[in-house]
């Protein structure tokens, strides 16, 4: 099916309800839906359109008065005025209303939304940290998808909110999550925060506030965003050199291990914590540094304690598979039962295409250029797990292909696979993930 291309304004959107209520003596509702029905027949995008009716008064369909434009120009009056109370019951509806749709947050942005929160942002920094939290978490509504909002004053002012309320969670979870949104897709955004900064904010936060399951998952997923080369608008990005920031001057792997130990009964963040994990395992000596702090343990005892839950199964499996490009840390897991625990887990989750893929691929990684490591996965049911996984999911790339080598291998060849994997020269493929 062809996607559609084309886009309209919101004023143009607007114009043809009216015509429709005028013109056609449609009622405000019907009038609507007969103009997205018009403009998706022409291929048109209408996912930032606000599609609201007009409302309708004794002296007929007025012009349609959006709420998210009226909260923003009733804000930006209270915040020329100086009057928090106001600020504060503004910020409340803005926010509600970008959260509650998506088109309303691209609305307000066209109608010059960030330099009104921007203010209300001054203001509340001055006032009270009610009204701080208010104006983080619409500054955070309002930037979600749309990064480039953030100029240098706001990425300024949002590492030093976040340095001056460090021990309010609150705030501090609001504040991150305007970092996660300025620099999805941004690099710049990305090396001017950290220019700025806000990486040992973003490590402390997890260890200050480790008994704060959304401080730690949100500042989890920061670090994984600093880590990212997703903006296409620049030729390369510096989210290798990121990571080793995070772990060599901030100290991230001991932070995110320690935080494992504390919240070892909490899936969901110990997913975060696995995953931002295998984001920042990029050297050798960073795979060998997780084992030396413990967190060789800490991820077999999870796949063998918390094999129930799928989401923190891919997430270990995935920082197994990060870790194991040092080779003396695949002896390590090996030594650990890792591979045990990885086979375990796959035929306890052979239904989901992702726990195979990851455990598929954790194993490779462990034989490779190790024969001795081939031999156990062999003899642990290593190779008849993976020929299972693959006839479950026969049109799931990721698991029908070979992560070390690449090319997409018949079912009936995994077992040869496996027992040559061992074999393999120090030569033969690519430098694993997690080398340096």
């Amino acid at each position: 099916m062809k996607m559609a291309s084309k886009r309209i304004t919101q004023e143009t959107f607007d114009a043809a309800v009216r015509e429709n209520i005028e013109e056609f003596d449609m009622g405000p509702e019907e009038a609507v839906k007969e103009a997205v029905e018009q403009f998706e027949s022409q291929g048109v995008d209408l996912s930032n359109i606000v599609k609201l009716a007009p409302k309708v008064s004794a002296d007929g369909p007025q012009e349609p008065t959006h709420d998210i434009l009226q909260a923003l120009d009733d804000l930006q009056e209270s915040v020329a005025h100086s009057r928090p109370q106001e600020v504060s019951a503004h910020l409340a509806r803005f926010f509600e209303q970008c959260k509650q749709h998506k088109p309303c947050r691209f609305l307000a942005a066209q109608k010059g939304a960030y330099p009104i929160l921007l203010a209300a942002w001054k203001l509340a920094v001055v006032s009270d940290q009610g009204l701080l939290l208010q104006a983080l978490n619409a500054v955070s509504a309002l930037t979600e998808g749309q990064p480039d909002l953030l100029d240098t004053q706001g990425l300024q002012l949002l590492v030093t909110t976040l340095a001056q309320n460090a021990d309010a969670a609150d705030l501090t979870c609001s504040g991150i999550r305007c970092v996660c949104h300025a620099c999805l897709k941004h690099e710049q955004n990305r090396q001017s925060l950290v220019k700025a900064g806000v990486l040992p904010l973003l490590t402390g936060a997890i260890a200050r506030h480790g008994h704060c399951a959304d401080v730690v998952k949100e500042a989890c997923w920061a670090l994984r965003v600093m880590t990212f080369d997703d903006d296409i608008r620049v030729p390369f990005g510096r989210a290798h050199d990121h990571a080793k920031m995070i772990v060599q001057e901030n100290g991230g792997l001991k932070v995110l291990i320690e935080a494992a130990k504390a919240f070892s009964d909490n899936p969901s963040v110990l997913s975060e914590l696995c995953s931002t994990l295998s984001r920042l395992a990029v050297r050798n000596e960073f795979c060998q540094e997780v084992v030396d702090l413990g967190g060789l343990g800490v991820l077999v005892a999870l796949l063998a304690n918390c094999s129930d839950h799928q989401d923190l199964v891919k997430q270990v499996l995935s920082a197994l598979r990060a870790i194991a490009g040092n080779d003396d840390v695949k002896d390590a897991i090996v030594r650990a039962g890792g591979t045990e625990s990885i086979v375990a887990v796959m035929t306890q989750h052979l239904a989901s295409p992702q726990v195979c893929e990851q455990s598929c691929a954790a194993l490779c990684v462990l034989a490779l250029r190790k024969p001795e490591n081939s031999r156990v996965i062999m003899e642990g049911g290593g190779a008849l797990a993976a020929l299972q996984a693959m006839k479950a999911h026969p049109q799931e790339a990721g698991v029908q292909v070979d992560p070390v080598h690449n090319p997409p291998l018949p079912t009936d060849s995994l077992l040869a696979l496996a027992s040559l994997r061992g074999s393999c020269s120090e030569t033969e493929g690519p430098t694993p993930e997690g080398s340096a």
